[in-house]
């Protein structure tokens, strides 16, 4: 009975992290960590181990995807690559020494509100639109916008893979499908760089919910990113948002039970 209860808590939270980040580049540890948490009472610092680690095959796969369909900037995500991991070190040390209120919550309701955001005002520019800006002040951009990324998510703790994407869309002007794609790109080191980390740090996951939350979010990544790559537009707005409205709501339910 317990390995049955592990496999569909599993099976639940690898479905919801893959579709969060082939959607929307949204990290794992969002849903996977509460999940993991609450049904299988698992030692948090593990958890988000266990979800970054199955962050990184399921962003790199939809990475993939994506930039076999051309919606990926890998010149600039390169670059904002940079930023962000060194201004998540920058976040974290300035975190550690300034007492800050409990804001655990922050990278839930952004994916809520994101997702609502997707579907009232979808992002319709297009690539001939995002391409008009200049390489030199693209890659300005990219740098200031890693800056802020990176210090957020280290002074909170989450929110990256939303905090990218509304980033690339609102402010750099990035077409929907591109924002996702060097997005994806970007957490698949991020978050490998974290997994390693927080097992170096904390030992040795559960390698039975670790193979399975690997497995199933790397299924639905894959599922969700073949899908984007082929929607229209609209369409493509109004899944997202819709994904990332009932897992805003679903994780938000989970943190208010736990």
């Amino acid at each position: 009975m317990h390995i049955l209860i592990t496999v569909l808590v599993c099976f639940f939270a690898g479905m919801g992290a893959g579709l969060g980040t082939g959607f929307a580049g949204m990290s794992a540890a969002a849903v996977i960590s509460p999940m993991l948490i609450t049904f299988l009472g698992m030692d948090p610092y593990l958890a988000v181990g266990i979800a970054l680690s199955s962050d990184v095959l399921a962003s790199a796969v939809s990475a993939y995807t994506y930039g076999k369909n051309k919606n990926l900037d890998i010149r600039n995500g390169l670059i904002m690559m940079a930023s962000v991991l060194a201004f998540t070190v920058v976040g974290s040390y300035i975190a550690s020494i300034v007492p800050s209120a409990t804001m655990g919550s922050f990278s839930v309701v952004m994916t809520f509100l994101l997702g609502v955001k997707f579907i009232v005002r979808p992002v319709m520019t297009t690539k001939e639109a995002m391409q008009s800006v200049s390489a030199k002040k693209r890659a300005v951009q990219s740098v200031v916008c890693g800056v802020i990324v990176g210090f957020i998510c280290g002074f909170v703790g989450a929110g990256g893979g939303m905090m990218m994407l509304l980033i690339l869309t609102s402010v750099l002007g990035y077409e929907l499908k591109t924002a996702v794609g060097t997005s994806v790109f970007i957490m698949a080191f991020t978050a490998l760089t974290g997994a390693v980390s927080h097992f170096v740090i904390g030992g040795a996951p559960d390698w039975t919910v670790f193979a399975l939350c690997v497995v199933f979010t790397l299924l639905w990544a894959r599922i969700a990113a073949v899908f984007a790559n082929k929607a229209a537009p609209k369409t493509l707005n109004r899944a997202t948002g819709v994904v990332l409205v009932v897992l805003g709501a679903v994780v938000l339910l989970f943190k208010l039970v736990g």
